[in-house]
């Protein structure tokens, strides 16, 4: 049975997102002007998410499937082009909902979002990071789970400005991967990222190959 605190975490990430509709999301904003906490919980998803915006491409229906929606408009519908703008915004904020959502409501209550880890020139899709209440351990979840070569691994690296790299350890590729921070304090400005090494990690201590994906803390 899912928690009070995870179903409205999966909450906050559909109304964030714009899936959450009808009484449900009316619901919800009741909800969101009497609890200071949802609303908190609200606006760090939004921040969390807004980096989807830019990743978004147009992307042009086949002509079945226009047909189709032009059929299921009314006769006072806008023109074309401005109708499958709201259309295709509606469709990728649900496929976004389908790959976060779920990944989240299963999260254990305690941790939260903290940062979204955006690819590099070598990278593809985004990661992200959730940090527990104590703020001892990371969750790192990726969007768009690759299968890595055998040859490599990827590594975690937390970054304090003007300092050298401290590794985390060593990530999964495809599936969510906790790490403790062991007496590493996390602490605005430090930048989290993730790097291609050889299997096993780093040799050197720190990141030897490509940044992948990274992404600065700006509230904890």
């Amino acid at each position: 049975m899912k928690s009070t605190g995870e179903y409205d975490s999966a909450l906050a990430a559909e109304y964030a997102l714009g899936t959450l509709r009808g009484p449900a999301r009316l619901n919800f904003e009741q909800r969101i002007q009497r609890e200071p906490a949802l609303a908190a919980l609200v606006a760090r998803w939004q921040t969390l998410l807004s980096p989807l915006d830019n990743a978004l491409a147009p992307v042009t229906p086949p002509e079945q499937v226009w047909k189709k929606i032009c059929l299921s408009l009314p006769m006072q519908a806008t023109p074309r082009r401005k109708v499958w703008g709201y259309v295709g915004w509606a469709l990728a904020a649900g496929l976004a909902a389908l790959l976060l959502v779920p990944r989240f409501i299963t999260q254990p209550q305690d941790f939260a979002p903290a940062v979204v880890l955006n690819a590099g020139q070598q990278g593809g899709g985004q990661w992200i990071v959730s940090m527990d209440s104590a703020k001892r351990h990371l969750k790192l979840t990726p969007l768009d789970p690759q299968s890595l070569a055998v040859a490599n691994s990827l590594q975690l690296w937390a970054i304090s400005p003007g300092e050298k790299p401290r590794s985390l350890g060593l990530i999964a590729a495809e599936k969510p991967t906790e790490v403790a921070l062991n007496q590493l304090t996390l602490a605005q400005g430090m930048t989290i990222a993730i790097s291609l090494e050889p299997a096993g990690g780093s040799p050197t201590g720190l990141p030897t190959g490509p940044v992948l994906y990274s992404g600065q803390l700006t509230s904890l």
